[in-house]
């Protein structure tokens, strides 16, 4: 049910999704601060990322609020993140593998600053569009 003005117009939608984009906010702010810290402390980008506790709290933030915008347009923001955490986590696990070779270790840091410019992308992109208040463009799920 919908609340109105005195010309008719909507003031609240009883399925306004305010509560859950600002918490899409706090997830976006987590992911910027963790890795923000990479980039300003001696950790990489993408390792502060994956292992920053801003991060990994966003990471459970999404998991626990996720059911509450199934069917919405900020569901595509929910699996942005989750997607960019995870595919962020296995580039970092193929770095680790490639540095295990004295061979792999320059693509092991190609990897590693890649991806974590990467996250960087994706952090603001999903941020800016979130402010747009549109959805991210993803394939099906």
């Amino acid at each position: 049910m919908a609340d109105f003005d005195q010309n008719g117009n909507i003031i609240r939608d009883g399925n306004d999704l305010d509560g859950p984009r600002a918490w899409c906010h706090i997830m976006y702010a987590l992911h910027g601060l963790s890795a923000l810290s990479g980039i300003m402390t001696s950790a990489s980008i993408v390792g502060a990322f994956v292992f920053g506790w801003p991060s990994i709290i966003a990471v459970i933030i999404n998991y626990v609020t996720r059911s509450n915008v199934n069917d919405t347009w900020l569901e595509s923001h929910w699996r942005w993140q989750l997607r960019t955490f995870w595919y962020a986590a296995l580039w970092l696990l193929v770095a680790g593998l490639l540095a295990v070779t004295l061979i792999g270790i320059p693509a092991a840091i190609l990897v590693i600053v890649v991806t974590g410019i990467w996250v960087l992308y994706r952090v603001i992109r999903g941020w800016l569009v979130l402010l747009d208040a549109k959805p991210m463009p993803l394939p099906p799920a």
